[in-house]
């Protein structure tokens, strides 16, 4: 049994290298080990709780590389190298499993640079089918399933919420239980009980919006405690802080408002239907997503012209992927029964010069799971 596992994964992994190739994408090799600041500050919750942390000689933190996206734009960014550019990775990449193994092949292309990103996003997804489908697999029994970030955040500000609601919604994006949750709180004012401990005078002041005595208020306790005032956050930062949480608090979202961010969420059709429906939605609620609707629709062009049938993806209003630096289109490739997608990635424009480059760098990619792609492939053989 596990030779014929083995011998899966290599004709998965070979028949990657041969996909890449064909597209146009240099394999590139990055360090097992990396600076772990990225990925703390970047990667999302559930991904953080995962990495294997440790530090250098010189105090530095580290970590083993848990996925390669960060890794591979620090690559291209210390190269130097021209854009626009399609780098193609396979490697091991290492996360905490208190079930199974924690370490993982993983293979995908990193697209950097191409400002058409219509035309990016479509040839993204279109790629990660095709990649799957080189290697064996019948894509027709696949379940891929897109969603939109940008969307989901334009469609949040045209509700007119506070801006720390929309931060906390945007957390919650993809994560089905706390985004239920942020919306009950919002519909009940739950999010009060984290106020309980607030001093009445400081919550008087971030009530009635007095930041410039709050933050004399929040200093002068600062000084009166003896805390220091050139570490951690200013009282400035606290101010400003406090009185997000109390907007937050203080917010209930009206009837009207609620049903629209619910009808929103609810979206869930093939994405040959999604502008249909969105139109609509719009239509009903006097919403304009104004750029945002324009680039999805383009998307959908560009994955058609791409030779992608529409009608055989999903698209999910409420579907995001648990990364923090995404901020656009994002997607999921699975089959059924499998406990994991084997392909799944997005559009992540701010990261790049996030990390250090001079300039915004329009970036999206793939990773792709070989052991799960193997694995499928054995189960549609028998």
């Amino acid at each position: 049994m596990a030779d014929r596992q083995a011998e899966g994964l290599r004709w998965v992994e070979d028949g990657l290298g041969r996909f890449f190739a064909s597209v146009g994408a240099g394999m590139v090799d990055v360090p097992i080990l990396q600076p772990s600041d990225p990925y703390l500050d970047t990667a999302g919750e559930a991904l953080r709780r995962r990495i294997f942390l440790t530090k250098g000689e010189d105090g530095r933190g580290l970590c083993l590389r848990p996925d390669f996206t960060i890794p591979v734009c620090l690559s291209h960014i210390a190269a130097g190298a021209g854009l626009p550019r399609r780098y193609a990775y396979c490697g091991t990449i290492f996360r905490q499993n208190a079930s199974g193994p924690s370490e993982y092949p993983q293979a995908g292309i990193e697209d950097l640079g191409d400002g058409d990103r219509a035309h990016a996003d479509g040839r993204t997804i279109a790629d990660a089918i095709a990649a799957i489908s080189a290697c064996g697999i019948d894509a027709r029994r696949l379940d891929t399933v897109v969603g939109d970030q940008a969307l989901f955040e334009a469609f949040l500000k045209s509700l007119g919420l506070p801006s720390g609601w929309q931060r906390r919604l945007i957390r919650t994006f993809g994560q089905d239980a706390g985004l239920r949750q942020a919306l009950e709180a919002l519909a009940t004012g739950g999010g009060r009980v984290s106020l309980d401990n607030l001093a009445a005078e400081l919550y008087e002041l971030a009530v009635a919006g007095d930041l410039a005595t709050l933050v004399d208020e929040i200093r002068d306790r600062m000084e009166e405690g003896g805390l220091p005032m050139h570490r951690g956050r200013t009282p400035q930062e606290i101010a400003e802080r406090l009185m997000e949480k109390v907007a937050v608090a203080e917010t209930r979202l009206d009837r009207t408002v609620l049903e629209r961010l619910r009808a929103f969420l609810s979206i869930d059709c093939t994405l040959d239907r999604s502008v249909d429906a969105l139109d609509l939605l719009c239509r009903e609620s006097g919403t304009d997503l104004g750029g945002s609707l324009a680039a999805f629709r383009a998307r959908n062009a560009a994955l058609s012209a791409a030779g992608v049938d529409l009608s055989g993806l999903r698209y999910r209003a409420a579907f995001g992927r648990a990364l923090d630096y995404y901020t656009g289109m994002v997607f999921e490739i699975s089959a059924p029964g499998l406990d994991g997608p084997l392909a799944g990635g997005g559009r992540y424009d701010r990261l790049v010069s996030y990390l250090g480059a001079a300039e915004t760098i329009p970036a999206v990619g793939f990773a792709l799971w070989p052991q799960r792609m193997a694995l499928t492939l054995e189960e549609g053989a028998r």
